[in-house]
């Protein structure tokens, strides 16, 4: 393992942001902020992701409700997993005069993540079920553990 400077900057880059988002900075952030889809100011909230791994892949799980599946678009770029998309309004046709309530996000999102370990982009799975994007992918054989045999002599 080598030192490196700019995985250095990245990591305290990354402390930096999570120590905000504990003091207001953050708050537009969040999902059910009313400008939770504005690009560039809280794009990056949505969807809300679950990712764990396993010793071949990695799993995201996406909470997309009401996203139509072929708004969606996905990428892999190295270690890049970029999740962006769509969620449309509920009353596209319909003409109102005045909202009671409007507590429901709508428009273009975009949600960019870093993975922690290579993986094969051409082997990733995408599937679509009752609002959840599930997303495997397959780690690259060279973030795979290899197994050392010890000689004896």
């Amino acid at each position: 393992m080598t030192w490196s400077f700019f995985d250095e900057v990245d990591a305290l880059r990354g402390e930096v942001e999570h120590a905000f988002e504990d003091f207001g900075v953050g708050r537009w952030n969040r999902p059910f902020s009313r400008i939770s889809f504005l690009p560039g100011v809280a794009a990056r909230a949505y969807p809300l992701l679950n990712v764990s791994e396993d010793h071949g892949n990695v799993y995201v799980e996406a909470l997309a409700p009401g996203v139509d599946p072929e708004s969606l678009d996905i990428t892999v770029v190295q270690d890049v997993l970029r999740i962006a998309g769509e969620k449309p309004p509920i009353s596209e046709d319909v003409t109102l005069e005045a909202f009671h309530r409007n507590e429901r996000g709508s428009g273009k999102f975009v949600r960019t993540i870093t993975l922690k370990t290579p993986v094969d982009a051409d082997k990733v799975r995408a599937d679509y079920q009752n609002g959840l994007l599930l997303l495997t992918l397959p780690k690259s054989e060279i973030a795979k553990p290899k197994q050392i045999t010890v000689n004896v002599s």
